[in-house]
């Protein structure tokens, strides 16, 4: 599935769709909520989050290593119903902010209304794409993202993007699903394994040079485990649990030096 076009609507629409309660999200039909303890989120972590803001998506918590502080300005990209971005408004605090981007209107919609509901107003949701962010220039002091950038036909463009908007020695740290070895064409070429967040990820050393060709430095792997996603979202994105084997779930951290 190579039209980038084509691969932005799809998403679009798939997630849009999860946004308005339809569809389930790439864990499966399980309860949300069970999910969060194998994302690596904590019990007051999951208590936190406002109702309505976890939709069971993502493959990881970036704020287990992004060492948030009172006062910075955080970043999410691709920030969906808000999980993440609530969660980080918490640590920076009051004399801090919190944007969250994502090219999705409903998710937009769904993520204000949560940070309306809950009496968020150090949280910013604004719509754009991860490629063309609608972030001044050395702006940000830490940026997270929760299994997207996958998602992305231009994932190089993603880390400069990030790269610019930081500021001096602000950090990135990213949750997503990299591959450790080729995925058989079928499941390479199917829109629901792409939208699904397993047919757009690339190659493991290819992600790793990406972010280091941005200007990032240094660059690590601070987790690595098996993706494991529900039994019926295999079924949904044709493709067995053989096949998925060449996927992993992985978090970056990088600094902008």
């Amino acid at each position: 599935m190579t039209d980038p076009i084509r691969i932005r609507d799809q998403v679009r629409e798939r997630y849009g769709a999860l946004a308005a309660g339809m569809g389930q999200g790439c864990c499966g039909p399980q309860a949300a909520e069970s999910v969060l303890p194998r994302l690596g989120y904590t019990e007051e972590q999951a208590a936190a989050i406002p109702t309505g803001a976890n939709l069971g998506l993502g493959c990881g918590n970036p704020l287990a290593h992004a060492g948030v502080r009172p006062g910075e300005t955080v970043l999410d990209l691709g920030s969906g119903a808000g999980i993440d971005a609530f969660l980080a408004a918490r640590e920076t605090g009051p004399g801090g902010k919190v944007i969250g981007v994502d090219m999705t209107p409903a998710m937009l919609e769904r993520a204000r209304a949560n940070a309306a509901h809950d009496g968020y107003d150090n949280v910013e949701f604004r719509l754009g794409e991860i490629e063309h962010l609608p972030v001044a220039d050395a702006s940000v002091d830490v940026i997270i993202s929760n299994c997207v950038v996958n998602l992305s036909p231009f994932k190089e463009q993603v880390f400069r993007e990030a790269f610019r908007v930081l500021r001096p020695g602000g950090r990135l740290v990213v949750s997503d699903i990299v591959l450790v070895r080729p995925l058989p064409p079928a499941v390479r070429d199917s829109v629901a394994a792409y939208v699904g967040c397993v047919a757009g990820a690339c190659m493991k050393e290819d992600y790793l040079r990406f972010v280091r060709h941005a200007g990032f430095a240094p660059v690590e792997v601070v987790e690595e485990n098996r993706y494991v996603p529900g039994e019926s979202s295999l079924g949904d994105m044709g493709i067995d649990s053989a096949a998925l084997e060449a996927a992993v779930a992985i978090k970056v951290r990088a600094r902008k030096t």
